[in-house]
C-alpha cells in the first residue's frame, strides 16, 4: 500500500443546470420523467448487499397525482431489521480497517456517477416521488448530493492530518477510530441530498450503517443505494431498510452495539429517540452519539431601510419554494409599518401569479405537498387563521387534494405576534406577517428571539449597516444559519455549513468537518523511545 500522506484538494461546488427551454438538459430530464412515469418498479430491501423481497408491500405515489403509482416497495419486519444489524456489524472490521482514501474513493465515484449518467435519473425520481420542480431537484438530488460526496473526503483529510505535537524522546499521534458498533441513519423526504449525507458521512469515517429512509422518498433513495453499489461500496456497509420508524427504533435502540444516530426529521421524534437512548444507557457498550437536525420556525426580519421589492422576493422564495417543505423555509416575517403598504401590494400581486401544479410543467413555481397527512395538517392551520379575529388571510388559503395534494401559497397577517402560525412549525406554503412600529425595532427583535422554541435559520433585510449589526447581536442565538439581505434558505455545502440549536437540533453543521468529527472516536497514542528504569525523580535527591 502507498504510504503517502494524502490530503485531498478542496473541490469546487457542482455547477447548477438551468433547464432553459430547448436546452439539452431539459430534453434529457423530460425524457427521463416520461420513462419513470411509464414504469412501476419493485423496490426491495438491500441488506448485506443482497436484495430482499419481504412480501409486505406499500405503494409509492406521485404527490401531484396520487392516483399514479410509480413503485411498490417492500417493508422490513423484525427479522430483516435484525439481519441488517448483523450485516452492519459483520462488515465493520473490514470497512474500518480499509485505508480511508479507499473509502473516500467510493464516495467520489458515486459523485461522478450522479454528475454524469445518473443525473437525470436522480432528478426525475426526486421530482416525481417528492414533487419537486426541476430547479429544486437539481440543487438537491444532483448538486448538493454531489457536493457532499466530494467535499466530505476533503473535510476528512483535514481531520486525519491533524496530529498532536511530539517532544524529543516521544512520538505522539492521534488515531481517529470509527465508533464502536453500528449507526442508525433516519432520513427525511424533503431532501435527497440529506439522505446521501446522513448515510455516507458516517460511512466515510469507517462506520457501518442501518438506513431507514422516509416512506415518501423511497424511489430516489433506492436509486442512490444502487449507485453506491455500482461505485464499489462493500456489502453490509450501508443497509437499506424501508420500515416503520417504530420497528427500527425498537430493535436498534435496545441493541448494545448502537453507536450513534444520524437524524433529520421532527423535533418530537428526535426527543423520543433521545429519551429512549437515555433510558437504555445501561444497555450500551458506549454512549451513543446523537446528531440531529430537527424543526424550524424560520423568520425574515425587515428594517425600514430595506428595499420593498427585495423583501417581497425573499418572502416568496423563502416561504413558498418547494411548498415550504424545508426545515429552513421562512414562515414568519416582521415588517415595519412604514414599508407594509408597498410590500403587501407586491406580495399580493406576485402570489396571485403562482400556480401549484404538475412537475412536468416547468412553468410551475410550486408543486404538491408530500402526502394527505401533510395536506390536512397545513389546511388545519389555514382554517384556524380564517376563523380567528386576530388573523386575516391576504392571499391564497385554498387547497385541493382530489387529484394531487395542492395548496395555494398563503399569506396571513396577524395582530398578535404570538398567534399560533407565528410560533408553531407548519411545514407548508404558509407565511404569517406581523407589522411593527418603526420606532420599536429593537423591542421587536427581542420579541422575534423569544417567540419560537426553534433556532434554525433567519434573515435580516436592511440597507442600514448599523441596523443589520444590531439584529446580529440581539438574534445571536435565534438561528444557526443567519442571512443578511437574503432569504433564509439555500445553504450550500462548504459555504454555509448547516444546522441549528435550541429545538432545531444539535447544530453539528452538515457540510463541514464539524459533522464528520462526531463520527470518530479519537485515541491518543504516546510512544516513549527510552523509558526510565528507576522510579526516583531528581527533586528527591538530598
Amino acid at each position: 500500500m502507498n504510504n503517502a500522506i494524502f490530503l485531498f484538494a478542496e473541490p469546487s461546488n457542482e455547477p447548477i443546470f438551468e433547464y432553459a427551454p430547448e436546452s439539452r438538459e431539459r430534453k434529457l430530464l423530460s425524457a427521463e420523467l416520461r420513462r419513470q412515469e411509464s414504469q412501476n418498479i419493485e423496490i426491495p430491501l438491500i441488506i448485506g448487499g443482497k436484495e430482499i423481497f419481504t412480501g409486505t408491500v406499500k405503494k409509492a405515489v406521485l404527490p401531484h397525482n396520487h392516483g399514479h403509482v410509480m413503485a411498490h416497495y417492500h417493508i422490513a419486519g423484525e427479522k430483516e431489521i435484525r439481519l441488517a444489524i448483523e450485516a452492519a456489524l459483520n462488515a465493520k472490521s473490514a470497512w474500518m480497517n480499509m485505508p480511508w482514501t479507499e473509502r473516500a474513493s467510493v464516495l467520489m465515484k458515486a459523485a461522478e456517477l450522479i454528475s454524469g449518467k445518473y443525473r437525470w435519473r436522480m432528478n426525475a425520481a426526486t421530482m416525481l416521488g417528492q414533487s419537486k420542480s426541476a430547479h429544486q431537484a437539481e440543487i438537491d438530488a444532483a448538486c448538493e448530493a454531489i457536493d457532499f460526496l466530494r467535499f466530505n473526503p476533503f473535510f476528512a483529510s483535514s481531520i486525519y492530518t491533524a496530529q498532536p505535537k511530539s517532544r524529543v524522546g516521544y512520538l505522539d499521534r492521534m488515531e481517529y477510530r470509527a465508533l464502536e458498533g453500528f449507526v442508525l441513519a433516519i432520513t427525511p423526504f424533503n431532501f435527497t441530498a440529506i439522505a446521501v449525507n446522513l448515510t455516507t458521512s458516517v460511512a466515510l469515517m469507517g462506520n457501518t450503517v442501518l438506513w431507514k429512509p422516509a416512506s415518501t422518498s423511497i424511489p430516489s433513495n433506492y436509486w442512490f443505494m444502487k449507485i453506491l453499489q455500482e461505485a464499489g461500496l462493500p456489502d453490509g456497509v450501508i443497509n437499506f431498510i424501508p420500515a416503520s420508524g417504530a420497528a427500527v427504533s425498537e430493535l436498534s435502540l435496545n441493541h448494545r452495539d448502537l453507536a450513534g444516530i444520524h437524524f433529520t426529521g421532527s423535533t418530537g421524534v428526535f426527543n423520543y429517540l433521545w429519551k429512549k437512548v437515555a433510558e437504555n444507557l445501561n444497555v450500551y457498550r458506549s454512549y451513543p452519539k446523537l446528531i440531529g437536525e430537527t424543526g424550524g420556525k424560520d423568520f425574515i426580519f425587515v428594517h425600514r431601510s430595506a428595499d420593498p421589492a427585495e423583501v417581497a422576493t425573499a418572502i416568496i422564495r423563502g416561504a413558498f419554494e418547494y411548498q415550504g417543505q424545508k426545515c429552513s423555509a421562512a414562515s414568519r416575517a416582521y415588517i415595519p409599518e412604514s414599508l407594509w403598504p408597498k410590500i403587501s401590494t407586491l406580495l399580493i400581486e406576485q402570489i396571485a401569479t403562482i400556480k401549484p401544479g404538475d412537475v412536468n410543467d416547468f412553468t410551475n413555481f410550486m408543486n404538491a405537498v408530500i402526502d394527505e397527512t401533510s395536506f390536512d395538517n397545513i389546511m388545519r392551520y389555514i382554517r384556524l387563521a380564517e376563523k380567528s379575529p386576530e388573523a386575516e388571510i391576504l392571499a391564497g388559503g385554498k387547497g385541493d387534494k382530489s387529484q394531487g395534494y395542492f395548496i395555494e401559497p398563503t399569506l396571513i397577517r396577524t395582530t398578535n405576534p404570538h398567534f399560533t402560525t407565528m410560533e408553531e412549525e407548519i411545514f407548508g406554503p404558509v407565511m404569517t406577517v406581523y407589522i411593527y412600529r418603526d420606532s420599536e425595532y429593537e423591542q421587536t427583535l427581542r420579541l422575534c428571539d423569544e417567540t419560537s422554541p426553534y433556532s434554525l435559520t433567519g434573515a435580516i433585510l436592511a440597507r442600514d449597516k448599523y441596523a443589520a449589526l444590531k439584529a446580529l447581536e440581539i438574534l445571536r442565538y435565534s438561528a444557526g444559519n443567519f442571512y443578511i439581505n437574503d432569504k433564509p434558505t439555500g445553504a450550500v455545502v462548504a459555504e454555509q455549513p448547516f444546522g441549528g440549536s435550541r429545538s432545531s437540533g444539535t447544530n453539528d453543521k452538515a457540510g463541514s468537518h464539524l459533522n464528520l468529527l462526531r463520527w470518530v472516536n479519537p485515541r491518543t497514542i504516546k510512544e516513549t523511545f527510552v523509558p526510565p528504569d528507576r522510579y526516583e525523580y531528581p527533586f528527591m535527591k538530598k
